[in-house]
């Protein structure tokens, strides 16, 4: 099954800056050969189920192995048994009625 993850995971104790674990997860999601489209608070991820929660799982033990001693992770999930759509797809349909007109708004 197709699935679209908005991922957000949040390293705790480990100072202010968190780029360098945002920058070791999507490192991660590249290499499962994932989808990934990260944005101001996260990361929209698509791929087949079993991929994108087997990469999510591998985020957690890469941030851990940097030294996050505690992790908090939010995640939005979406399925679809009638079409096969992705992300763009969804972005194109707002934006289409939106006359195109999506920056700025």
């Amino acid at each position: 099954m197709n699935v679209i993850v908005d991922l957000c995971i949040i390293p705790i104790s480990v100072g202010v800056s968190l780029s360098p674990y945002v920058a070791a997860c999507e490192k991660v999601i590249s290499q499962a050969g994932l989808k990934g489209v990260l944005h101001a608070n996260g990361t929209n991820i698509e791929g087949e189920w079993d991929a994108v929660f087997a990469a999510v799982k591998r985020c957690h033990e890469v941030v851990h192995g940097m030294g996050a001693p505690r992790i908090s992770t939010t995640m939005r999930v979406g399925t679809r048994t009638d079409r096969i759509q992705t992300m763009e797809d969804k972005v194109k349909s707002v934006q289409g009625k939106l006359g195109g007109a999506v920056e700025g708004v």
